[in-house]
Order: structure tokens, then sequence, then C-alpha cells
């Protein structure tokens, strides 16, 4: 006669219960229905506007005085390639910065350093197709002046969730730092709804600080609308849309209402709006961004390939209610041996790194 080990008996006993199956048939019922809406995975609350921040607008782009970049890659797959830049006159530049960047499927790392002997680094980790670890440490001279950031991203058939901790401690008797959850979560095809908390206490005799913020996107055929409640007491819409193959625009409304009182979140109360409309246009060999908002500042950004190996970059800002105004040209070289060029060209399309 066979003997049954407990273990397995515990097991039959708790999977054969009546009220676990009904658990399972529902959620296996659920998952059948969730999957026949078709529900893509949607962007992440960082991202809910990435058309017009990051492809249209150029906020992150821009820059004044002269620059010049040489860039010299090793190798493709793995990805491996080392830059110098230099600069004069610029205002958020250093004169001069050092930096490596290393990437596979698995691994990113990236490190710059500055003359100011200021080092910032990212290291991001995927362990698998779902589940990404990033982390970023700036280290600078002077008291105060290091960051550390811990990163984990969990994205799904049909959501994404994201927990980080800037600066955390429990070095002076209490938990201390910036940390911030957030969720997407795609309802139809088309819409995506989501939230993101953040608790921040700057040092233990403060009291601790919470908000949330909630945010919706909906995306159509060659348009995408988005719109965040902000924690600090505010608005922010973005629309944007292909107008052509090669012209694609953008307008964003950002209300504020109020601000949180002190800490690294507070701001002033009040209110005040900003409109900023843009539009971006890709050639051949280069691509223009121009872009105006309410405030009176008008600005534009060509991009243009002269060769294969060189890119050359204007921008311009005019800041009429400051009356001001910044111009800006930079230089980028890409150096590459004739066996990396032919790697570049074969390279299949592969994992890219977890950038």
């Amino acid at each position: 006669m066979a003997t049954v080990k407990p273990d397995q008996a515990a097991l039959d006993a708790f999977t054969g219960n009546a009220l676990v199956r009904r658990l399972s048939d529902l959620y296996i019922s659920f998952s059948e229905r969730r999957e026949a809406l078709g529900l893509s995975t949607p962007v992440t609350v960082d991202n809910i506007a990435k058309e017009v921040q990051r492809d249209v607008f150029l906020n992150n782009l821009t820059f004044s005085g002269l620059r010049a970049d040489l860039t010299k890659a090793f190798s493709v797959a793995p990805l491996f390639q080392v830059s110098h830049a230099l600069s004069m006159g610029s205002q958020g530049l250093p004169p001069y910065a050092y930096a490596a960047l290393y990437g596979s499927p698995k691994v990113f790392l990236q490190a710059n350093l500055d003359n100011e002997l200021q080092l910032s680094g990212r290291f991001n980790y995927r362990w698998n197709t779902a589940l990404v670890t990033k982390t970023s440490v700036q280290l600078a001279p002077g008291a105060g002046q290091a960051m550390l950031s811990l990163e984990q991203d969990y994205t799904g058939a049909d959501f994404n969730a994201s927990i980080k901790a800037m600066n955390p401690s429990m070095l002076d008797g209490g938990l201390t730092g910036i940390f911030v959850g957030s969720y997407m979560q795609s309802v139809t095809p088309r819409l995506a709804l989501g939230l993101e908390g953040v608790w921040q206490r700057a040092a233990v005799d403060h009291g601790p600080e919470m908000a949330m913020s909630y945010a919706a996107r909906y995306r159509g055929e060659d348009w995408v609308g988005s719109a965040q409640m902000l924690a600090q007491g505010g608005v922010q819409a973005s629309y944007w849309r292909r107008l052509t193959e090669k012209v694609e625009a953008g307008v964003d409304v950002t209300l504020q209402f109020a601000g949180l009182n002190g800490g690294m979140m507070g701001g002033r109360g009040g209110k005040e709006g900003v409109t900023t409309l843009g539009a971006k246009y890709d050639f051949r060999a280069s691509s223009f961004r121009a872009q105006v908002d309410s405030q009176g500042r008008l600005g534009c950004l060509l991009e243009k390939r002269v060769a294969p190996p060189v890119q050359v970059t204007f921008a311009g800002e005019i800041d009429h209610a400051k009356n001001q105004a910044k111009v800006g040209l930079a230089v980028s070289i890409e150096a590459a041996d004739e066996e990396v060029m032919a790697q570049q060209e074969t390279a299949g399309a592969s994992l890219p790194p977890p950038f």
C-alpha cells in the first residue's frame, strides 16, 4: 500500500478545499476576460507625456555657449563607448567631463566625472523581461552634495508599477528620505489610469509629509492626450499629434494652485499657469524643434548631421519678459573602427539595455 507524505497530504487538502477551488476558478475567469480585452502595456507615470516633453519640446536639449562632444565606440554588442565633453561659456555644463557607458541586454552602466570631481553614475540590472532594478548616485565635494536613488520597476502585460527611494537613511534614529510609489493600469486598449504616492521626511525632528497625484492617458490613431492632478496642488495637461510623417506638434498646459509648505517638495502657495506650444520637423539628415510659451520665451534647436560621424547642433532662446537671449553651438564627433561599424550594420533586433 502506497504511503502519502504529510506535506503532500496537506497540499492536497488545501487545493481540494471548495473555497480555494472557487477562488481559483474566479481568478482564471478574470484573467481570461482581462486577456480578451486586448490591453497593452502602458507607459509609466513619469513618461505619461513623453511625446510632448521629450520628443517635441527642447527643454532637456537646449544649452548655451560652445560645446564639443567626442565619442569613441569600442563595441556594439555589448555596447561600450567613452566620450569627452568640452564646453565654454555655458551656464549649466562643466568645462570638461569624461563619461563611459556599457550596455548589454541585462546590464546598463554609465559614469560621468567632470573637472570639479563631481561623479555621477547609474547601474541598472534586468532580472527578467518584467523586473528591472535601477540605481543612481551623485557625489560632489562639500557637505550635503551626495544623492542616492534606488528604484524597482515591474512591467506586466497591461500595467506597470514602480517603487523609488531617494536618499533613504536610518542613521539618525528614524526613517528619512523621499519614497515614491506609482502604478499605471490600462483599462481599455486606448485608455490608461494611474496614481503616484509620495512620502517624505527631511529629518527626524520633522514630521513626514504625504501627497498623492493621479494620471490619465488616452492614445488615438495619431494623437495622445494626457492629464495629471499633481501632488503640489496643480493640474497638467498635454496633447501631442503627428501632423504628417515628418511633422509632430504638442501643447502643454500647467496650472499651479497651491504648494506644500516646506520640505524638499515645498513651494510657495499661489496661482500661476504656463502654456507651451512646440513643433518638431524631421528632415532627411536633420531635425528642427521650436517652442514658445505664455511667459514670453521663444526657443529653437537645429540638429544637422553633416557627415555620418559628425553632427552640428544650434540652440537659441529669447526671453522677452527678462530681455535675455542665449545662443549655443555644439559639434559631436563619433568615431568607431570598421569592425564596430560592421557590427552596428549587422546588429539584430536584440533586447536593448535596461536604460
